[in-house]
């Protein structure tokens, strides 16, 4: 009887250890499915992710909403959209976002001073002009540190993207790729391989010529903001932007990274990078991207809004 006892005793440990082992097993595999589920959840923007990412919308929705036609005064597109065709739009629009860098005043007046001259139909006048004339045009103009042949180069460079493709879209075009990467390193090669009339030196454009700052290769780092500006402009249909481009996704555009969108983008978590080049504007749109899978830029607008005039409550509101 003792015996049959003690073997029973045994039995009962046995069964109770393997009990507790089945149920230590049991608790592991739960704990890492929900490891497992929670990862992937973070990974499509749920759990704690996907608070973040619906307030966000939310609130820059309303600032992209708060941010129309009538705070686009003073800003280069300001002259893009007083042209009646297309056509003029989207040669103003590469002259002003060419020159869109330094002080916003000067900006402004350096944009008129070389799109006056072109009259109330600035296509076609580009289209009629030579090197010379060109040259003539700009005589005393200076932009920091471009000066007047260089635009003078920029106007020879518009006329035969015309010439050649019918549109600056269809000589974009003719180098486009899903990845704006390659589209832009593709039209700036391409441009800064058109013949500069004899402004420059030599029959290759040089090294230095000026007019290279107009066009910039993400093959080198560069941002590309003034592009990526031009490129929202012309690409994006909707708030303030034109949509005189029809070929062209706006899914596929890159942020136009500039002072303004650095330092808010730093500020509330949009990107890990610290210097400003392609690497960072990537980034930002890849997050953009997850707001607003169709149309990343839509808030590029309203950011530089809030930098130029430093709405220091509504950039803090995005931090939250």
């Amino acid at each position: 009887m003792e015996l049959q006892e003690r073997a029973f005793g045994a039995a009962v440990t046995v069964r109770s250890d393997e009990r507790a082992l089945a149920a230590v097993v049991l608790l592991h595999e739960a704990t890492s499915s929900v490891r497992t589920t929670l990862a992937r959840a973070r990974r499509c923007g749920h759990y704690n992710g996907h608070v973040r990412i619906a307030e966000l919308r939310t609130r820059l929705d309303d600032l992209y909403a708060h941010y129309d036609h009538r705070f686009v005064d003073p800003d280069p597109l300001q002259f893009v959209r007083q042209q009646t065709t297309d056509a003029d739009r989207e040669v103003v629009g590469l002259i002003a976002s060419a020159l869109a860098y330094g002080n916003v005043k000067q900006i402004k007046r350096s944009i008129a001073r070389v799109v006056e001259p072109l009259g109330a139909h600035p296509a076609a006048a580009i289209d009629r002009l030579d090197a010379k004339e060109a040259k003539s045009l700009l005589r005393g103009f200076k932009h920091r540190f471009n000066d007047g042949r260089d635009v003078a180069c920029l106007l020879l460079f518009l006329k035969q993207m015309r010439n050649e493709a019918g549109s600056v879209e269809g000589f974009f075009l003719k180098g486009h790729d899903p990845d704006m990467a390659d589209a832009l390193t593709s039209f700036s090669e391409r441009t800064l391989a058109l013949d500069h009339g004899g402004l420059y030196p030599g029959r290759r454009l040089p090294a230095d010529a000026g007019v290279r700052f107009f066009f910039p290769s993400p093959r080198d780092g560069s941002a590309c903001k003034r592009l990526n500006l031009y490129l929202r402009w012309m690409v994006r249909r909707d708030g303030v932007d034109l949509g005189v481009w029809k070929r062209v996704d706006p899914a596929h555009l890159v942020i136009p990274l500039d002072a303004h969108i650095y330092t808010i983008a730093r500020r509330v978590g949009l990107t890990r990078y610290r210097s400003a080049g392609w690497p960072m504007a990537l980034d930002i749109t890849r997050r953009l991207r997850k707001l607003d899978p169709l149309d990343p830029v839509k808030y590029d607008f309203a950011f530089h809004r809030m930098g130029l005039w430093k709405r220091e409550a509504e950039i803090a509101s995005l931090k939250r």
